[in-house]
């Protein structure tokens, strides 16, 4: 989500004083699996496959298929014989809290991905070229800023009610086994960059794009459900060997002063380039090889992921205590925060299968980690964040596209923002002290058909907003209990 939720020392800042100081916290969305070309089974419902059988043809055989409407009465596989292939997903939920928070209660909110890409060899004869377009339908209300004000939100799809383009980009291969391709136009980092395989599964914001980008870049950073304008280069030097690197514009708003970055950039289609630089990198070593060969006698190799990287932004950010003559911003007369020059952050982040069941394929215990912090936390209201957690496949017997998880979260709240809560309860405005946020998840995602995934989820926040204040009882917002069921049909 990209509703801007403000530290508690914000809360009591006289108006002549207010700093804009935010956390912009979201994810990515659930991942969208497409067909690539008109043969491929996934745009066959069976014996209607081309169409047949009037408008409710799809039905026969919809058990069988990869996306409830098949082949779409024949438009899919129109599209395919162009090189085009079109996919459809809607994700919706109920969250709620029956603990803590402002408020108590549900909401309901939801997120339509449209995606439309195109193979350039199939289309026209020019290999290796993929042309991507994609947009995004939001709809419901917002459960984190409405009843909980954590910093680690609920829902990696919550956001405001927009229809918005979020991706357009070409990119094209090279070098003989498609060892290097670059990508150009509007991109979201959260799609390739500071990703776990794992930590997909869940639905709390944080195990999609970290806490820390999401509160300290500026409009939280070109992700999920804002993108910006940039380049991106990956090489494959070996099979287990990935370099990723990319710049980017600094900023996916065009207006860093706007407490929301959604509504400053409301369509998706102000493509900014006069701001400064986001540049990422990011080295990944994968065990065993890609396309490596396992024989049937061979004991099954506990595969993993291993990632390290860092960004860096040349924007200017604000001081989180002192103000433009170096006074405190509890008593500043101007009001005004100090300006630094550039942010960085450093990551690293790992998947590794634990335990490989001598006798299913399918049921594999994983483990996954994500640590990411700054050392300049002057100008940052997060310093330090992780994510830990596993996931099992195939839980139940014979599920075997089912995966339950269990992962936690953690936030720190940099000592700048903490030194100015005290400076503000010193100088007669109560104020908690901001630390951490932590919080746990544990998710079922049980896969109904093919194309069907129902999720039911359980979240309990510890020190919600690392200890803010909740307006309603003066006294800080108790921990929070949150129940939630996700839907995703890829249609």
């Amino acid at each position: 989500m990209k509703k801007i939720l403000l530290t508690s020392a914000l809360y009591l800042l006289a108006p002549s004083t207010v700093l804009v100081t935010a956390a912009s916290a979201f994810g990515a969305p659930p991942p969208m699996t497409m067909a690539v070309d008109a043969d491929n089974p996934a745009f066959s419902n069976g014996p209607d496959n081309s169409g047949q059988g009037g408008a409710f043809g799809f039905v026969n055989g919809i058990s069988r298929s990869s996306s409830m409407l098949g082949d779409m009465w024949g438009v899919r596989p129109w599209l395919g014989q162009y090189g085009i292939t079109l996919g459809i997903q809607e994700t919706s939920e109920v969250l709620g809290n029956t603990s803590g928070g402002y408020n108590k209660g549900f909401d309901y909110d939801g997120l339509t991905q449209v995606l439309v890409q195109m193979d350039t060899q199939r289309a026209f004869g020019w290999y290796g070229g993929t042309f991507n377009v994609s947009a995004l339908q939001m709809h419901g209300r917002n459960l984190s800023v409405n009843n909980l004000g954590t910093l680690q939100t609920a829902s990696g799809i919550e956001s405001d009610d927009k229809t918005r383009l979020w991706e357009l980009w070409y990119q094209q291969k090279f070098l003989e086994q498609d060892r290097m391709d670059i990508k150009i136009g509007q991109q979201s980092l959260d799609q390739e960059f500071i990703g776990s395989q794992n930590a997909n599964y869940f639905v709390n914001t944080m195990f999609g794009w970290p806490m820390v980008p999401s509160a300290d870049l500026p409009g939280g950073g070109p992700a999920y459900p804002l993108s910006a304008p940039g380049v991106r280069l990956r090489a494959k030097p070996t099979n287990s060997l990935t370099f990723l690197a990319g710049v980017f514009t600094g900023s996916p708003s065009p207006d860093n002063n706007n407490p929301d970055s959604q509504l400053a950039n409301a369509s998706g289609t102000n493509f900014r380039f006069n701001s400064g630089v986001l540049a990422i990198a990011e080295v990944q070593y994968t065990y065993p090889a890609l396309g490596s060969m396992v024989s049937a006698e061979d004991i099954h190799p506990l595969s993993g992921t291993y990632k390290l990287g860092f960004w860096y932004d040349s924007e200017n950010f604000a001081d989180q205590a002192v103000d433009n003559t170096g006074a405190s911003l509890a008593t500043s007369a101007t009001g005004i925060a100090a300006q630094h020059r550039g942010d960085y952050s450093i990551y690293a982040v790992a998947d590794q299968m634990l335990w490989h069941s001598p006798n299913i394929d399918d049921r594999t215990l994983n483990f996954f980690t994500r640590i990411m912090g700054t050392p300049q936390t002057d100008r940052n209201l997060i310093d330090f964040s992780a994510n830990v957690g596993f996931t099992l496949h195939e839980p139940i017997f014979g599920r075997d596209d089912d995966t339950l998880g269990i992962g936690l979260g953690y936030a720190k709240v940099s000592p700048s923002v903490a030194s100015l809560d005290q400076a503000l309860t010193a100088s007669g405005t109560y104020t908690p002290t901001q630390g951490s946020e932590t919080f746990i998840e544990a998710t079922y995602q049980a896969q109904i058909t093919p194309w069907w995934q129902l999720q039911p989820d359980v979240q309990y926040v510890f020190n919600p907003g690392g200890g803010i204040l909740d307006p309603n009882t003066g006294l800080k917002v108790g921990n929070e209990l949150v129940l939630g069921l996700r839907t995703n049909i890829l249609f």
